[in-house]
């Protein structure tokens, strides 16, 4: 027999087990997310409305690149775990497992895509 008192039990991570370290990774991708979004949207519209050589020389430099690459994986990590969450929520059963699966697939192949899309702008 354990004698634990209220406030031991509480203290763990959580009757899943992983809520509380989840939460403080959402909570950190999101303050990111605060700084990066404001950057992006600002680099992006700097390179917005040029001719296509104009582009392709503002991409190459290099803070605009990494803005635009630590947006896009960032946001896009962002996107896979908040869909995570509401997969595990809502949808249950081996409907929920294979689902995830194609949402961490399409998120990655995605952060591929686009970080190779970047790769090829910039150099």
């Amino acid at each position: 027999m354990r004698y634990l008192t209220d406030r031991k039990r509480a203290q763990g991570l959580g009757s899943g087990g992983s809520g509380t370290q989840q939460h403080w990774q959402m909570m950190v991708r999101s303050i990111i997310m605060v700084v990066l979004v404001p950057l992006f949207v600002f680099t992006f519209g700097m390179g917005l409305g040029g001719t296509y050589e104009e582009v392709l020389a503002y991409f190459a430099r290099p803070f605009p690149a990494i803005v635009m690459g630590l947006a896009l994986v960032v946001g896009i990590y962002h996107l896979m775990c908040e869909a995570q969450e509401a997969i595990e929520d809502y949808v249950h059963g081996t409907k929920g497992k294979l689902t995830l699966v194609a949402v961490k697939a399409f998120a990655f192949t995605l952060i591929a895509a686009s970080l190779f899309a970047l790769v090829k702008l910039a150099l």
